[in-house]
C-alpha cells in the first residue's frame, strides 16, 4: 500500500540501534564509553588548567593545543552521553531535535578539529621553516584570528548539514543502525529522490575535509624537505619529536574518519562502520592527551612543576 512521503518532524522518534543488539555486551558497552568519556574529558581538562597555568606555555603551538582540547570534549560529548542513556533505560529513540542538534554539533566540533590540527601543523612549518620569523608570523593577533575563523567554517559545515537533513522527507520510521545521528545515514531512509543531496554531501566533505587535509600535506612536505637538508642527527632528532605527536594524532583522526566515511557507501558495512566510528568520535579524543602528554617534555615539565606547588 503507497505512504505518502511525510516530514521527520511527524516522526516521534528516531531509533538508534547501537553496536550491538545483544543484551550481555550492554553492561560491557556502558562501562566501556562510561570509562572512555571520564578519561577523556578529565585528561583534555588536564591539558587545558596546565597550558593556562604555566607561562613557560603560553605560545602559539600551546594556545592551539588548548583550544584542540576543548574541541574533543565538544566531540565526544555531543554522542556518548546519549549512548550511555539509552543502554541504561535499555531505550533506542532520540527526538527529532535531539538527533539533528547531534548532526549540528558532530560536524561543528568534527570540522573544528580538523582545521585545528590543520592550522597547527601551519604553525610547525613556521616554526620549521621560518625560525627567524616565527615570532613575527605568529603573533597573538593571527593565532587568534585562526582560531576564529576555524570556528565560523565549522559552524557553516555544521549548518549546511544540518539543513540538508532537514529538508529530507520519509515514508517509514528511521533507524540508524549506529549510535548517533549522522548525515549519510538519513540519506538511505529518505523517500524523495536524494541524488542531489549525495552529490551536495560529497561535495562539502571534499571542501571541509580536503582542503585541510591539504594544508596539512602541503606543510609536513615542506617541513620533511627542511629536516632533510639538516645535517646533523640531533637536529633532524628534534624536528622529529616537535612534530610526532602532531603526526600522530593527524594519522589517528584521519585516518580512522576518512575509512568510516569511504566504508559508508558499503550497505553491508553499516554495522562495522558504527563499530569503527568509535575510534574517531571517542577514542582519538580520549588518546590526544595521552599523546602530547607522554610525547611531549614541555607538557611533562609544566605537569612536575604543578605537582610540585600543590606537594
Amino acid at each position: 500500500m503507497y505512504m505518502e512521503p511525510q516530514n521527520l518532524t511527524g516522526v516521534p522518534e528516531v531509533l538508534l540501534l547501537g553496536l550491538s543488539e545483544d543484551p550481555e555486551l550492554q553492561l560491557f558497552l556502558f562501562g566501556l564509553f562510561l570509562s572512555m568519556y571520564l578519561i577523556t574529558v578529565a585528561g583534555n581538562l588536564l591539558i587545558i588548567l596546565v597550558i593556562t597555568s604555566d607561562p613557560h606555555l603560553h605560545s602559539p603551538m600551546y594556545f592551539f593545543l588548548s583550544n584542540l582540547s576543548m574541541a574533543d570534549i565538544g566531540f565526544i560529548s555531543t554522542t556518548v552521553p546519549k549512548v550511555l542513556v539509552n543502554i541504561q533505560t535499555q531505550s533506542k529513540s532520540i527526538t527529532y531535535v535531539g538527533c539533528l542538534t547531534q548532526v549540528s554539533f558532530l560536524y561543528l566540533f568534527g570540522c573544528l578539529d580538523s582545521l585545528l590540527l590543520t592550522v597547527m601543523a601551519y604553525d610547525r612549518f613556521v616554526a620549521i621553516c621560518h625560525p627567524l620569523h616565527y615570532t613575527v608570523i605568529m603573533n597573538p593577533r593571527l593565532c587568534g584570528l585562526l582560531v576564529l575563523v576555524s570556528f565560523f567554517i565549522s559552524l557553516l559545515d555544521s549548518q549546511l548539514n544540518l539543513s540538508m537533513v532537514s529538508q529530507l522527507t520519509f515514508c517509514t520510521d528511521v533507524e540508524i543502525p549506529h549510535f548517533f545521528c549522522d548525515s549519510p545515514q538519513f540519506l538511505n531512509f529518505a523517500c524523495s529522490d536524494t541524488s542531489t543531496n549525495t552529490i551536495l554531501l560529497y561535495c562539502i566533505g571534499v571542501i571541509f575535509a580536503g582542503v585541510p587535509v591539504s594544508g596539512i600535506l602541503f606543510s609536513y612536505t615542506k617541513i620533511a624537505s627542511s629536516v632533510l637538508r639538516v645535517s646533523s642527527s640531533g637536529g633532524k632528532y628534534k624536528v622529529f619529536s616537535t612534530c610526532g605527536s602532531h603526526l600522530s594524532v593527524i594519522c589517528l583522526f584521519y585516518g580512522t574518519g576518512l575509512g568510516v566515511y569511504l566504508s559508508s557507501a558499503v550497505p553491508s558495512s553499516a554495522r562495522k562502520g558504527a563499530v569503527a566510528s568509535v575510534m574517531y568520535t571517542t577514542v582519538t579524543p580520549m588518546l590526544n592527551p595521552f599523546i602530547y602528554s607522554l610525547r611531549n617534555r614541555d607538557i611533562k615539565r609544566a605537569l612536575q612543576r604543578i605537582l610540585n606547588r600543590t606537594t
